[in-house]
């Protein structure tokens, strides 16, 4: 069934599984950006799409099923179904975590121990292209296998998908496995090594069959859904989940969580195309274009704090318009910033990165925060970032994508404290380089995704060392 719905004014499509299709036992949304061709509209030839975003010249279209653990409550490790956001899953020798030691987004993730599984309990009836999972070792425990297993005889029997994922890692990992399977079809996780070690599950991502994806080395889900995702999307999201929320403006792209009250991560395009002499508006203030249902950072929360409200996508990479320039100043678009991290080195790199725009290179930037157990918050609970990072990858030429980027493609990624007694406002940013790996092992982010994998695994391990 096809439906509209009105978000900040804003008419956006959505489209609800039949209930006769989908045995669910309440009704979810599911959906992702689509970007549709504006040379029309431009010329006069075609009007505005009815369900555009204005902002952003994208229709949203059901192609996602994203499931986060969010919604459902379970606390044995017994087995039994449980009512999720995306349908009824079944969880044997699992249960719904929210203990400190549990590697989650937001406040749950599943945790699997034993032979445990967890089990879709519906068919997607749109089929599959891609899965992907982030999973990481619970507290302590040492390292599990698991694997991902398909059924499309409504859950008679399971075919495993891929390979066996080995977990030894606190932090989130991105597991991504190619499916590309028609018709109706439902997921089994399993534990398979049969040990007592515990497994934490999250942030489950399935695109339609022929839908591809943003998870995955080669895909081409992020120019799908924006020219600032052009590389990728670092790790799922979509307009469902909270936590990962999906807002993909004119200007950047976030995912922003609403448990934290700021950006997972930001991720923009940059060239001269986005540089004028616009000045900066400074009209800091929450994001009018999310859903009001979703919790935000206000003002109040910054005053007083210690912290600055610092930009990912900053003010001066869009100076060409007022309107452009505005758009930065969602509070949607920061993150509590230590001032010697955002006046000093970051700001540094900022500079550097817009240098590098003007002499007609094309740049693609992701940014963001690293958290722990431990990290603060402000206010009403806006969490603060332990290190904040960035990175800048740098095409020759304005237009250029995934299958422009080599193994000798320049990529800066910096990681900075979050602390002014841990920065220097003076420090260069030069000294803050580590490798784009070393950043996706602290926050499981998957960078550079629709990159080639071969080529991702060199530019990925490299610290950059030029000037």
């Amino acid at each position: 069934m096809i439906s509209t719905v009105r978000v900040s004014g804003v008419e956006q499509v959505s489209i609800r599984e039949r209930p006769d299709l989908m045995r669910y036992q309440q009704s979810r949304f599911v959906s992702a950006a689509i970007v549709l061709s504006l040379y029309g509209a431009a010329t006069g030839c075609l009007g505005a799409h009815p369900y555009d975003d204005p902002d952003t010249g994208v229709a949203v279209a059901a192609v996602t099923l994203t499931e986060g653990f969010e919604a459902g409550t379970k606390t044995s490790f017994a087995a039994a179904d449980v009512t999720l956001g995306s349908g009824v899953w079944n969880m044997n020798d699992a249960l719904i975590g929210t203990l400190s030691t549990d590697v989650k987004t937001g406040t749950k993730s599943a945790r699997v121990r034993n032979s445990g599984r967890i089990t879709m309990q519906f068919d997607r009836t749109t089929g599959a292209g891609t899965v992907t999972i982030h999973h990481a070792k619970f507290g302590t425990d040492g390292s599990s296998t698991w694997g991902l297993f398909a059924s499309q005889n409504a859950g008679s029997t399971f075919t495993q998908i891929g390979a066996t994922v080995t977990t030894n890692t606190t932090t989130f990992a991105t597991a991504t496995f190619t499916v590309n399977l028609a018709g109706n079809i439902r997921f089994d996780i399993r534990k398979l090594d049969g040990s007592a070690n515990r497994i934490n599950f999250d942030d489950i991502t399935i695109t339609d069959s022929g839908s591809g994806g943003g998870g995955g080395g080669g895909g081409t889900g992020g120019a799908a859904l924006s020219v600032h995702t052009t590389l990728g999307i670092p790790s799922p999201t979509s307009t469902s989940d909270p936590n990962s929320f999906l807002s993909a403006k004119s200007q950047y792209v976030i995912s922003y969580n609403s448990g934290r009250k700021i950006p997972n991560w930001v991720s923009w395009e940059l060239n001269t195309s986005y540089l004028g002499s616009t000045p900066r508006q400074d009209d800091f203030r929450a994001d009018d274009t999310l859903p009001p249902t979703l919790p935000q950072a206000s003002l109040a929360d910054y005053s007083g704090s210690g912290f600055d409200r610092g930009h990912m996508c900053p003010s001066g990479d869009r100076t060409l318009t007022v309107a452009a320039n505005s758009q930065t100043f969602f509070l949607t678009n920061m993150v509590p910033q230590a001032a010697n991290n955002n006046r000093g080195p970051w700001e540094g790199l900022e500079s550097e990165a817009r240098t590098i725009a003007q002499s007609g290179k094309e740049l693609f930037i992701v940014a963001g925060g690293v958290f722990s157990s431990s990290s603060r918050t402000i206010g009403t609970g806006v969490s603060v970032p332990d290190q904040t990072f960035k990175v800048v990858v740098v095409l020759d030429a304005v237009g250029q994508g995934p299958s422009s980027v080599t193994t000798n493609t320049r990529v800066i990624a910096v990681l900075m404290p979050n602390d002014d007694s841990k920065i220097s406002v003076t420090a260069d940013w030069h000294n803050f380089r580590v490798s784009v790996d070393s950043i996706e092992a602290l926050t499981g982010y998957d960078f550079l995704s629709d990159v080639d994998p071969a080529v991702q695994a060199v530019v990925e391990a490299r610290v950059d060392n030029l000037p």
